[in-house]
């Protein structure tokens, strides 16, 4: 994760002072700027991180977001899916104008060798809807963003399709949008499930807006006592997901804050925030 640190210090030095002669309408874009934004799915995959942040409500395009912000970095939760992190990196991008968009949050592993609470830093985003991809020039390995859930056997068939190394469903959505406005990207990822874990039906429970029916899928799995264990074991996944993601992207913000060094060699977390 070196490669973070490094990219977010490099882009800080690109910093212009450019208060000297401008109007009030480019102070008031100014004051909407920031160097980071992090693009999640689900409030729950990011909350440790996020839970002292300041929370703002903003429109774009006639619907409401909702961002967190901490200094130089916002963070959105726009749901689950392609259509939901499309919509949330657009509102990001347009209204903070970030130099570097992250998709943040969980993926699944393909590769037998990734464990839960794993972090994964791709050098590669490929969308399995269209075989598009995006260069990261961080990390290493490939993520895979697919339209759906993905099972076991979708699993197999991802990785040798892609020769990938985890899956999710939003960081491809999220690099589109990012390129799209010639904006550097890179993901980071925390693995919430092993190749050979069998996923429960959730598909079902996610809404037309991305976000995850969580009071119907616990009454749909309360009825079925065969789902208990994959559930229960689904959610501990995640609690040490999300703890291990967030101590991450904590770490290096707090890093890229206290350095006044040299910016060789360091994340690009780290270049954008020092």
């Amino acid at each position: 994760m070196w490669e973070l640190h490094t990219e977010i210090l490099r882009l800080a030095q690109n910093d212009i002072d450019d208060s000297v002669g401008c109007d009030q309408n480019a102070f008031a874009r100014m004051a909407n700027t920031v160097k980071v934004a992090m693009v999640a799915a689900l409030e729950r995959e990011v909350r440790p991180l996020i839970k002292h942040w300041n929370t703002v409500e903003r429109e774009y395009e006639g619907l409401r977001f909702k961002f967190f912000e901490n200094g130089d970095i916002v963070l959105i939760c726009g749901g689950m899916g392609a259509e939901a992190a499309r919509r949330a990196t657009e509102a990001a991008i347009a209204l903070y104008q970030p130099e570097l968009v992250q998709s943040v949050g969980f993926a699944g592993g393909l590769d037998p060798a990734l464990k839960v609470g794993q972090i994964f830093s791709p050098s590669r985003v490929i969308d399995a809807r269209d075989g598009s991809s995006v260069e990261t020039n961080t990390g290493s390995g490939v993520l895979v963003s697919a339209s759906a859930v993905a099972g076991t056997e979708q699993k197999r068939k991802l990785a040798e399709s892609y020769r990938a190394q985890a899956v999710d469903m939003e960081a491809a959505a999220v690099a589109r949008g990012a390129q799209a406005r010639n904006i550097r990207f890179m993901a980071v990822k925390a693995i919430s499930d092993e190749s050979n874990f069998a996923m429960p039906v959730m598909d079902r429970f996610v809404d037309r807006e991305g976000r995850f029916r969580s009071g119907r899928f616990v009454i749909y799995a309360a009825l079925r006592p065969w789902l208990w264990r994959r559930v229960i074991q689904l959610a501990a996944n995640s609690t040490k997901a999300s703890k291990t993601l967030c101590a991450e992207l904590d770490r290096y913000i707090s890093k890229a804050n206290k350095s006044d060094v040299s910016t060789t060699g360091l994340h690009p977390i780290s270049k954008a925030l020092n």
